[in-house]
């Protein structure tokens, strides 16, 4: 399939890039049910480390093995499959290019009760190349005191891999000992910490969805000043998408928790609205017993295709 005008487009701002990485680019949204649309729909797995295998896996015990998530992202038509290098080497050499892969280069555990969180390496991009990988993925966590040590490392890793043509698709969760539970997604917060990502050199930025709240005293002024709009997630999520360099870098939302269908797809068509490109949907699609998870993510697709 020839690239489309929406995603020459979106390529197009990336002048800096080499072929390699905007190759991949392209390769991930040219692939699966929305291939083409400038749209994407990730399937990522990470949860088994970050929450635990019983946490993750037990309400569908099928999720234990691996290589059902390949399956489960091939069936569905996603754009690409993230996980953690275990999870990809145990079947990576199966499903060879039949769905682009996203080796998630850092993770941590909830063993560890931290008011700091940090992620530990445990992949490399030597590992994404070997594996067949079209991404790396990484996670910072803006607000926590030990951002500093992350920064640096996602700044050296996005070097290498571009100098290898991968692009980086860098999951931006805000959260540390300074700033409250619900200010890790007010609105003022995680459009900065996904501009941040931006000014990191992300390719691709995930961030959750944000309420409709604002923690910094000093951004308060300032979206009461210039009347910035935050009482619809579509509101919430526009000023997100402005503030990842005037919707000039690709930003894609988590689906968090599980919820119910009518409201995960209600929070998608809102995300939709607002300018979102897409959505990375965990638990709330593997958990669910296979079938049902096909139709949730292909509805999710439909609804960014602007189908439904």
């Amino acid at each position: 399939m020839r690239l489309t005008d929406q995603v020459k487009q979106i390529l197009s701002w990336y002048p800096s890039e080499n072929p390699g990485v905007l190759s991949n680019m392209s390769r991930m949204m040219m692939t699966g049910r929305i291939a083409g649309t400038g749209k994407m729909v990730i399937l990522p797995v990470d949860q088994g480390f970050e929450h635990g295998p019983a946490r993750s896996f037990a309400q569908n015990p099928a999720g234990y093995d691996p290589e059902y998530h390949y399956q489960l992202a091939l069936d569905a038509g996603c754009n690409a499959y993230a996980a953690p290098l275990g999870a990809l080497e145990l079947a990576a050499g199966k499903y060879l290019g039949e769905v682009p892969l996203i080796l998630k280069l850092n993770n941590s555990d909830t063993m560890a009760k931290m008011e700091n969180p940090i992620s530990a390496l445990t992949g490399s991009v030597e590992d994404a190349l070997r594996l067949g990988c079209s991404a790396i993925g990484f996670t910072i966590y803006p607000g926590s005191q030990d951002r500093k040590t992350m920064y640096e490392e996602i700044r050296e890793l996005i070097l290498e891999a571009k100098s290898v043509g991968l692009p980086t698709v860098l999951w931006a969760y805000p959260r540390g000992a300074g700033m409250s539970k619900q200010g890790e997604t007010a609105a003022d917060i995680v459009a900065y910490a996904a501009h941040v990502a931006c000014q990191l050199g992300a390719h691709i930025v995930k961030v959750k969805p944000p309420g409709d709240f604002i923690e910094q005293p000093e951004a308060k002024k300032v979206f009461e000043k210039f009347n910035i709009p935050t009482a619809t997630m579509a509101d919430r999520i526009r000023h997100v998408v402005q503030s990842c360099f005037n919707g000039k870098r690709m930003v894609i939302f988590s689906g968090g928790e599980a919820k119910e269908t009518a409201a995960l797809l209600d929070e998608v068509r809102q995300i939709r609205d607002g300018g979102g490109f897409g959505s990375i949907m965990g638990r709330n699609a593997f958990q669910r017993p296979h079938d049902e998870a096909v139709k949730l993510l292909q509805d999710v697709m439909d609804i960014f295709a602007g189908k439904k």
